[in-house]
């Protein structure tokens, strides 16, 4: 059951770009973030009620380190998301995703002197020739005479994301001292949530409420639902039965249902630059963590 979970668990977070390229083409990005973790928050204080009896009150490091949870992964992350998804097509955000754990690592190493050894320094260099080839649609060497072909407003977001959720994760190492994961979530979201509602007051004036569709509203209920409340909680089942490091290779599978998804579900391409590409960041990023 926990494999399954695991399973269904990046199955949704694959989705959560289908959606996400839905919402972000209705609403603008801290609009739609807003909305997503309005109902996050509100599912998350529910859990950490029914779990765990509540909140804890935090020490004023704590509350500095939730802070800091909720402006990078939950508000700039999400920002650099829903604008990107606005930009270009959910299948390479997908990707783009997959080489999350290289730069996690890379941040590690500069900024915590985590050390890296020879095998992983060899899985970072497949993954990032991998992305290379995933951001360059194929043509690295094109790349190089003119960037801006191959890397645009979207690519750079969604490089914004991936840097945005490295620092979340290493961030979390501290908050997570004396807190429990649903703790130090619902926290960051809360946040998060504060963040994101000073910085959208200015778009919601020009949001067309009465034309968004239900396709818009059913998304961006997915999102906040089931791509940040449902999946966190059979992530942590899934920490807890078989440790991080072994459910950490399931992540592997979230741009491959990513893709998939895309394809099917939006029609959209997939490229062999993509296939070949997500392959050597699948396997670079397998490397580095073993």
């Amino acid at each position: 059951m926990i494999y399954l979970k695991l399973i269904a668990c990046t199955l949704i977070w694959g989705g959560t770009f289908i959606a996400g390229h839905i919402v972000s083409n209705a609403l603008p990005p801290l609009t739609a973030a807003a909305i997503r973790f309005s109902i996050a928050g509100a599912l998350l204080l529910v859990l950490a009620w029914q779990r765990e009896g509540g909140l804890p009150r935090l020490s004023m490091q704590q509350l500095g380190a939730t802070a800091a949870l909720g402006l990078t992964g939950i508000f700039l992350y999400n920002f650099c998301f829903f604008s990107a998804l606005g930009q270009m097509e959910a299948s390479r955000s997908a990707l783009f995703i997959a080489i999350n754990p290289i730069v996690t690592a890379l941040a590690a190493a500069a900024v915590l002197r985590e050390r890296l050894t020879w095998r992983k320094w060899a899985g970072i260099g497949i993954a990032f020739v991998g992305a290379a080839l995933l951001i360059t649609r194929g043509e690295p060497l094109a790349a190089m005479h003119d960037i801006s072909q191959s890397i645009g407003v979207g690519e750079l977001m969604m490089l914004g994301a991936v840097t945005c959720w490295a620092a979340y994760t290493l961030v979390g190492r501290a908050a997570l001292k004396g807190l429990t994961p649903i703790a130090a979530t619902t926290y960051a979201s809360l946040w998060g949530l504060g963040f994101l509602l000073l910085a959208s007051a200015r778009e919601l004036p020009g949001v067309a409420w009465t034309s968004l569709g239900w396709q818009v509203w059913a998304s961006v209920t997915y999102l906040g639902a089931f791509g940040t409340v449902v999946a966190f909680v059979w992530w942590y089942e899934g920490v807890k039965a078989l440790g991080p490091a072994r459910t950490a290779v399931f992540n592997n599978l979230v741009p491959v249902f990513g893709v998939s998804l895309a394809a099917v579900m939006l029609g959209e391409q997939v490229l062999a630059s993509m296939v070949a590409g997500g392959l050597l960041v699948a396997a670079g990023v397998t490397i580095t963590n073993r």
